[in-house]
């Protein structure tokens, strides 16, 4: 599955130590993260990671061409809710893309977590699955 991942500047060690404790499940799937981030993870867990544009030169936008292209499978976005007006201008967009091409998506570390669980079970096998059938048709 491809998985993107999107962390703002004040929740980045935190998505880094969560990639840090779920490294042997994320390891079996293509991630991409905007450019801070992917070096961050990278550098605490030597995963391979496509490295975007950061979030504020368009690596946000990367990402939403990606759900809408059907090239992500699932989004793990931890934003600064306590800045509403990059909230409003970056996040819902992409939560938004998320929504209109049923891509599930975490926006804090507790749907992080249950997210990535579930992949590890097979729980969303079903994205890939749709694809299929989208060929087929």
């Amino acid at each position: 599955m491809n998985i993107a991942i999107i962390a703002n500047d004040k929740k980045k060690e935190l998505i880094t130590e969560f990639c840090m404790a779920y490294c042997g499940v994320l390891s079996h799937h293509r991630l991409c993260a905007t450019a801070t981030t992917a070096k961050y993870i990278a550098e605490a867990t030597g995963l391979t990671i496509e490295k975007l544009l950061s979030g504020f030169h368009g690596g946000s936008n990367q990402i939403a061409s990606k759900i809408a292209y059907g090239e992500v499978d699932l989004l793990i976005l931890l934003c600064d809710t306590g800045n509403p007006q990059e909230y409003l201008e970056t996040e819902v967009p992409l939560i938004r893309e998320c929504d209109i091409h049923n891509v599930p998506a975490a926006t804090n570390i507790a749907t992080a977590e249950a997210l990535i669980l579930a992949l590890d079970r097979g729980d969303l096998n079903w994205r890939t699955i749709d694809k299929d059938a989208a060929l087929d048709d």
